[in-house]
């Protein structure tokens, strides 16, 4: 039987990195998004500004999928295909922070609780899956998890982007008009609806 420090341990250890996230993404991409040429390495807020809301959408969103495979995990005894795969696709976020700050060359957000709580938490709860008898073949979970883990990114910032977007139109930022329709063409006299 697995403990449940194992199964809900892993949303715990998520919030952990995700409140560090939420305290420091959006500021954080509006100091540092598309510096230095970087504008296609990573995720999204690596590469443009992104707003405190869309920040804190992503992450809630991120919230619920980490809290339902950690409940999918508790109730099947860490068996569940979904919680097995969480588990390894946090444990290869932790190591993709490292990666950005390396690339990055400083600080991004989430990387001092990538190695102090995502990495150590991962292995720790992996190790307690095989102890257990119930972890299934690293290879397929690192399969599952390689499939989840972007999926699952892409979507939070998709759905957080549509979720938080201006509605009522666009402002054409050289004049200030906008129009409700939400479509503005721009010619050199200005915007014509």
């Amino acid at each position: 039987m697995v403990r449940k420090t194992a199964t809900w341990g892993l949303f715990l250890a998520w919030l952990a990195n995700d409140a560090e996230e939420w305290a420091t993404m959006a500021a954080w991409s509006r100091a540092n998004a598309g510096r230095s040429g970087r504008r296609a390495l990573g995720p999204v807020w690596l590469r443009r500004e992104i707003s405190p809301a869309h920040a804190r959408v992503a992450i809630s969103l991120m919230g619920v999928l980490m809290a339902a495979a950690s409940a999918d995990g508790a109730r099947t005894g860490g068996r569940s295909r979904f919680y097995q795969a969480a588990l390894v696709g946090f444990g290869l976020h932790g190591v993709g922070h490292l990666a950005l700050s390396a690339a990055h060359r400083g600080y991004t957000p989430g990387v001092v609780t990538a190695p102090t709580v995502v990495l150590p938490f991962s292995a720790w709860a992996w190790r307690e899956l095989g102890r257990a008898g119930v972890r299934r073949s690293g290879g397929a979970s690192l399969g599952y998890a390689a499939a989840l883990l972007p999926a699952a990114l892409f979507g939070v910032h998709a759905l957080a982007g549509w979720v938080t977007r201006p509605r009522g139109g666009r402002r054409d930022r050289a004049t200030g008009s906008g129009d409700r329709s939400g479509w503005t063409v721009r010619t050199g006299a200005g915007p014509v609806h």
